[in-house]
């Protein structure tokens, strides 16, 4: 037997048993002949000691060993000394009196501190992932994990959801992000993909009538890595038929938030209700369409305002059709100095702004290189419509709509962390809905759908689609969580002629979309009803709950920033003959 007890349960009401526990070396110390080791397993951490007169034999095995050992300690549960307890510990009024160990495996000294808060490179820390699980950080995020998808599942099979496994190897069907492709053996030249998401499957479940379909799905896109992505990752993937957008926005947000109470009982919600805003409203307000609404700072609206103003940059601006003028209002601000605003500046030209404006109010007076070219009238606009107080700086933004929105949003969010705004123990979420179905390619100037599309449109849009497709509205939603997206879907495209339209509008041909898509538009043939999902992206979720800076903190075995799988050594070649027999040929690319 290797141990009757885990290293967490051990207390004062066993005092007197003998046990045996089995787990690993975390420390070890050295008190005048006393040895003590602290036993650490996936449950918690139990100090060991020997007394070298009763257990020579023991004590002598003891003291070879070294930290992250595996061994199996059998003895006896005492109290710990007067005044020698430790409160953190569940194990901390207890100790036991080892009488044998065995030495299960020995170990090398580790790379990195196992038992420490000392930052580690996260490239070294990849690679020995398996060491990095043992920290208390991944192995409680871990856990969190675990709990959190289980309560899904159990939350979703009460309400009488499905869970379906969709294939890993499917069709290929190219939109949006790139696909792994699986070249077939048995097909010479041909190809499965990876699944991005089983977007088309989980509406066909659909048309199998299955209803109300869920699943914990793998997906995989091979794009560029960021802090919230990875190559493969997992989803919550949800679907439901005879649903209108508030049946499926009602159920999610019922399971988000239980989850936050029963998960992160420590949280505070800044609203039991999340409240819902159109995609207008959250970049008209908020400058983007993932709204951080943990603080205010809202933007108005000072297109109106300079439409005859002697200052070019606003006037350009409030006269071209499709551009506005953004002003943010920050309480407290005209204490930034000239670097802060500079790197308030340098955050918008990211988002392709040409410079940031400012005003502000200090000593009762308004201050800003750009305030000679205002007229009084266009002052006591200004005042008006901003409310400027004492102390406060107006920051600008002028340009094309989503320019303006995307660049004072950006800028929103730099001064919202400059001055603690963002705080992480405290939960906003809320819905964008209505969406623009269609938009336009930067690279291209071609149209694409702003999410896929199936998405069905509102109802009251559908004149649009003969005389200004790109006002048409999605009938999507996102949810989204302290500025981070977590969830989004939409209510799905059921009728055979409305999607005949949308491939009209996107430039597939019948040819095209027959070759794409064929299995879904016969599919619909056979009586599809109205139906609608979601797909919440888990890794996301978990992160922010467990307060992680990036997704990769609560993956098992995640990959880098350069989609490397530093432990396993992934991807890497394989013997010619195997690719041969995969009908694949490698091509040796230039240098």
């Amino acid at each position: 037997m290797y141990r009757t007890h885990t290293c967490n349960e051990l207390t004062a009401a066993d005092e007197g048993k003998e046990v045996t526990l089995s787990g690993w070396v975390m420390s070890r110390r050295d008190h005048g002949g006393l040895i003590f080791v602290d036993l650490r397993d996936r449950y918690g951490i139990t100090q060991i000691v020997t007394d070298p007169q009763a257990h020579a034999e023991a004590h002598k095995v003891l003291d070879g060993v070294r930290s992250e050992y595996v061994i199996k300690v059998t003895g006896t549960v005492r109290a710990r000394p007067a005044g020698m307890a430790n409160d953190k510990l569940a194990t901390g009024a207890v100790e036991l009196l080892c009488s044998s160990i065995e030495i299960l495996n020995p170990a090398k000294t580790p790379p990195f501190e196992l038992d420490t808060d000392v930052d580690v490179n996260e490239e070294l820390r990849l690679k020995y992932r398996y060491l990095d699980m043992r920290t208390d950080r991944i192995k409680n995020n871990l856990v969190k994990r675990h709990k959190l998808i289980k309560f899904i599942r159990d939350f979703l099979s009460e309400r009488d959801f499905l869970e379906v496994e969709t294939p890993m190897l499917i069709k290929g069907t190219p939109e949006g992000s790139r696909e792994y492709i699986v070249p077939s053996r048995l097909y010479p030249g041909t190809f499965y993909v990876l699944p991005q998401s089983p977007q088309q499957l989980k509406q066909l479940c659909m048309v199998g009538g299955l209803d109300r379909y869920f699943q914990i799905a793998r997906c995989f896109r091979d794009e560029d890595q960021r802090g919230d992505r990875q190559p493969e990752f997992t989803q919550l993937d949800m679907e439901m038929s005879f649903v209108e957008q508030k049946d499926v926005m009602e159920i999610n947000e019922a399971l988000m938030m239980q989850l936050v109470k029963e998960l992160c009982p420590d949280k505070k919600l800044l609203s039991d209700k999340a409240p819902v805003m159109s995609w207008q409203e959250a970049m008209d307000n908020y400058g983007s369409d993932k709204p951080d609404i943990r603080f205010d700072m809202k933007f108005v609206d000072g297109t109106e305002i300079f439409k005859k103003s002697e200052f070019k940059v606003f006037a350009d601006a409030a006269n071209k059709d499709g551009s506005v003028i953004k002003m943010m209002r920050v309480p407290g601000g005209a204490k930034f100095s000239r670097s802060e605003i500079s790197k308030f500046e340098d955050v918008a030209k990211i988002y392709r702004a040409k410079g940031l404006a400012y005003v502000s109010m200090q000593e009762g007076e308004l201050k800003s290189p750009i305030l000679k070219f205002f007229s009084e009238a266009e002052i006591a606009a200004f005042k008006e419509t901003t409310g400027i107080a004492e102390g406060d700086i107006v920051l600008f933004a002028a340009d094309d709509f989503r320019t303006a929105c995307e660049s004072l949003g950006a800028v929103r969010l730099a001064v919202a962390d400059q001055l603690g705004l963002r705080d992480p123990n405290l939960f906003a979420f809320c819905w964008v809905v209505d969406f623009p179905m269609f938009e336009v390619k930067i690279e291209d100037g071609s149209v694409s759908a702003a999410h896929h599309p199936f998405c069905d449109i509102k109802p009251e849009d559908v004149p649009l689609l003969d005389s200004d497709p790109m006002k048409v509205r999605a009938n999507a939603y996102d949810f989204v969580l302290n500025g981070v997206e977590v969830a989004g879907g939409s209510i799905r495209i059921h009728k055979q002629e409305l999607q005949a339209k949308i491939f009209d509008i996107l430039k597939i041909s019948k040819e095209d979309a027959q070759k794409r898509f064929g299995h879904m538009l016969e599919a619909f043939q056979f009586g599809a009803p109205p139906h609608g999902g979601i797909a919440w992206g888990l890794d996301r979720v978990i992160m922010i709950f467990c307060n992680e800076p990036n997704i990769r903190e609560v993956i098992a075995f995640p990959k880098d920033q350069r989609a490397k799988d530093l432990m396993l050594g992934a991807p890497s070649e394989l013997p010619t003959e195997q690719v041969a027999e995969a009908n694949v040929k490698v091509i040796e690319m230039k240098k």
